[in-house]
């Protein structure tokens, strides 16, 4: 899809026109400004279409509903196509004017973007991309994750293989497939020395990005006969990887990815082929959550949908619905603390960092963001493709936590004395 700049009133019919809206059409109403600069267009392509259609369902229905806390929402949207010229000029556009959020739903853009939101105070949501040690929020007070990092979902991963193996991985052999980024190497350090805890051998397969040829890995994977393969990826990355796993007769109820699967990559693998792989869930997925509901009747059903109605409830949707709930209770939590503002960074700051076990209505685990912990808690499920859904096999749990939070101090710390 082709994507320029848009503000996007939220509770209006449909994207506005490019261009800056004019000041005047908010000077009756007090608004918050979000700014949303993400992949549409190179690597992430219909990951980021659905996350976004599901991010302006939302605000849609708060809007729709009178606001937050007195306050309405407003999401400028732009593509950035995972280039950083451009990333940078949509954030310094947004700072320009007045936006107190950036979600760029990218790794390498998260990092480059985390010196410009610690020094100018503007909230930096880093859900599912990003430095998995922002979960630190003593280094990291305006780089906010809200969800569970990499690092937490390889240890869930591990844990529920773990469980498969009646509680021993010694001697087993893991094979980790992943895109040659830092996106894709975020998980070795958590792996490595859960391999020396748990008694395991690790073997790490690194593709060129975005993934479209994967040929001459997997056969290389299927000769080292893995007990289970982790494959982590994005976009086309993805079903590449899934499709070379199938194809090389890997045994799929021992294939898990991270939470970049659903049911779009599943069409695009064949539904049937890809029964038995597994996920890690932040959010529950489908159409049952109360929240996704609200959206089919209330926005969806009005005609103010975002994007195709068959998108709403996919995992991705899902995830970006999940996104700006938290943001939202945060523009909340924030106008408890102070009604009328002033609307900046830091406001917004004080909101988020103060969630306290909000789930969303059913939709999310028990979320608590607090000043040191910006994960919130640490817990995800994993679930399993059916042939037409994914349906979970755990319930909400953490696990490796220990492990995952040494990791994020030291990262953190050094963060802290050297700024990278």
């Amino acid at each position: 899809m082709s994507l320029d700049r848009r503000s996007f009133i939220a509770g209006s019919a449909a994207l506005a026109a490019p261009l800056a809206l004019p000041v005047q059409v908010f000077a009756q109403e007090k608004i918050v400004r979000f700014t949303l600069p993400q992949d549409f267009t190179r690597i992430y392509t219909f990951v980021t279409s659905e996350y976004n259609q599901g991010q302006r369902d939302y605000f849609t229905l708060v809007n729709d509903r009178g606001g937050v806390g007195g306050y309405k929402i407003v999401a400028d949207i732009t593509d950035h196509a995972n280039d950083l010229p451009r990333a940078i000029e949509a954030y310094e556009r947004g700072k320009r004017e007045g936006a107190v959020l950036i979600d760029p739903l990218s790794t390498p853009v998260a990092r480059a973007l985390v010196p410009r939101a610690l020094e100018d105070k503007i909230n930096m949501i880093t859900a599912y991309s990003g430095r998995s040690d922002a979960a630190d929020g003593s280094a990291f007070p305006y780089v906010l994750p809200l969800s569970i990092n990499y690092w937490t979902q390889v240890g869930l991963i591990i844990e529920q293989f773990k469980k498969t193996e009646k509680g021993s991985l010694k001697g087993k052999k893991i094979v980790f497939v992943h895109i040659d980024t830092p996106f894709g190497k975020e998980p070795l350090p958590i792996l490595n020395v859960l391999a020396k805890k748990e008694g395991y051998e690790l073997a790490a397969f690194p593709y060129t990005p975005p993934g479209n040829d994967q040929s001459a890995i997997w056969p290389q994977v299927r000769r080292a006969r893995p007990d289970f393969v982790i494959f982590w990826g994005a976009g086309v990355g993805q079903t590449v990887a899934l499709t070379e796993a199938i194809r090389n007769g890997l045994p799929m109820d021992r294939v898990s990815g991270s939470v970049w699967l659903s049911e779009s990559d599943m069409d695009v693998v064949g539904r049937e082929a890809a029964k038995g792989v597994m996920k890690v869930e932040p959010c529950v997925g489908g159409r049952e959550p109360k929240v996704i509901k609200d959206i089919l009747a209330d926005v969806v059903g009005k005609g103010k949908g975002a994007g195709p109605e068959n998108k709403v409830g996919t995992g991705y949707y899902n995830y970006g619905v999940q996104m700006a709930t938290l943001m939202v209770e945060g523009v909340r939590k924030a106008a408890e603390k102070a009604p009328n503002g002033p609307v900046t960074g830091p406001w917004l700051n004080e909101g988020l960092r103060s969630i306290t076990n909000f789930t969303a209505e059913g939709l999310l685990p028990p979320t608590t963001i607090t000043k040191d912990d910006h994960q919130g808690g640490g817990m995800g499920r994993i679930a399993r493709w059916d042939g037409a859904k994914f349906l979970p096999i755990t319930d909400w749990f953490s696990a490796n936590q220990d492990v995952v939070w040494e990791e994020i101090r030291k990262n953190s710390e050094e963060f802290k004395k050297s700024g990278k």
